[in-house]
């Protein structure tokens, strides 16, 4: 079937994690390839996606070779000492809009800011020399105006976007109807883990409520170590977040629980963890007789080895979206891959629709 020729917005941990999960298998063959929900989608294999363009803001980064970026700190991920792939990539430029917070800005230097008027025409001219199919964003949560901005580079080239983040675009009307004008599918918006916090905490919420407890109230707490959290101590940056999290909470549960019945949310940045990610989870109910029950949930995770096993199913989906000249967004990707979908389903009911989408 060929490569899929795509792009990615944000050279951080979440992407090293998946461009190095993908040179450990290649680099060892043998070996079974767990990890990822279809090992092949449309003929596809996890070696097909070739990333041919990458754009950042770090000065550590831009202008380097992406095989060695993935590698500049902060990064943390280096679970495989160098990369065959992706050889004579440069990383370019990307605007900076609001794409850093305070506490990012912090530890890294970024490249001056130029006309975004300007690089606008450098990054279209890079994606169609390129021959870009598909752009995946892993900009930082609360980069709104930066995911909107690369939202509009994605329709104005005609390539298809896959919205790793919170902000919110194939779940928001007016611009999935400007995808939908412009021929471009979208897959989004803010990826699950692939057993994450937010998708462990809905299964078990939806199982509570279909064996007929009364749920009410529950919480999700969140630390790590790495960039994603040093972002996440700016509250402002977490609104979208926030409302994400929550609704794929709320979405599986028959009655919505009080806004101050629930909480789901980063918490805090506890530097020694690195890319570990601890989540501690509880929910408080009554059963039958009125008697009251609890549960608590400690889940210890790699966050971007949790990422990456989805975006790959992302990607491929995407493809297979362009393949069929599908528009706007992909309701049973995003509904099964996303924690904000523009339309929520349990997950064993979006599973079913994206196996049906994959066949067609």
């Amino acid at each position: 079937m060929g490569k899929i020729r795509c792009a990615v917005v944000g050279v951080g941990n979440c992407f090293a994690g998946l461009v190095q999960g993908v040179e450990y298998y290649k680099q060892n063959p043998g070996m079974e390839v767990i990890g990822v929900m279809h090992p092949i989608i449309a003929n596809h294999s996890i070696h097909d996606l070739d990333f041919v363009a990458a754009f950042d803001v770090d000065a550590k980064k831009v202008g380097m070779p992406l095989a060695q970026a993935v590698y500049a700190e902060p990064n943390k991920v280096k679970w495989v000492k160098e990369l065959s792939s992706m050889q004579g990539v440069m990383v370019k430029q990307s605007p900076r809009l609001d794409g850093i917070g305070y506490y990012v800005d912090q530890i890294i230097d970024t490249v001056p800011e130029r006309d975004i008027t300007e690089l606008k025409k450098e990054i279209l001219s890079e994606l169609g020399e390129k021959k870009v199919e598909i752009l995946v964003s892993y900009l930082p949560v609360g980069s709104d105006k930066a995911t909107k901005f690369w939202a509009q580079v994605c329709i104005d080239a005609k390539i298809a976007f896959v919205n790793c983040m919170p902000s919110f675009i194939a779940s928001e009307p007016e611009w999935a109807e400007r995808f939908r004008k412009a021929g471009v599918p979208v897959i989004g918006d803010d990826i699950k883990g692939q057993v994450g916090a937010t998708i462990v905490h809905r299964t078990l919420a939806r199982l509570c409520d279909d064996r007929g407890t009364k749920i009410e109230r529950t919480y999700q707490i969140n630390v790590g170590g790495n960039t994603d959290f040093i972002n996440m101590k700016e509250q402002e940056r977490l609104t979208s977040k926030r409302i994400s999290k929550t609704e794929s909470v709320q979405s599986q549960l028959r009655q919505r629980l009080p806004d101050d019945s629930i909480y789901v949310g980063p918490s805090d940045f506890i530097p020694f963890l690195s890319n570990t990610k601890l989540m501690f989870m509880r929910i408080e109910g009554r059963m039958w007789a009125n008697v009251p029950y609890n549960m608590e949930v400690r889940l210890e995770v790699d966050d971007k080895a949790n990422s990456a096993g989805i975006v790959i199913d992302a990607v491929r989906l995407a493809k297979i979206a362009l393949d069929r000249k599908l528009a706007g967004p992909i309701v049973a990707a995003s509904a099964y891959l996303m924690k904000h979908p523009p339309k929520q389903m349990s997950d064993p009911e979006a599973r079913a629709e994206l196996e049906k989408y994959i066949k067609g």
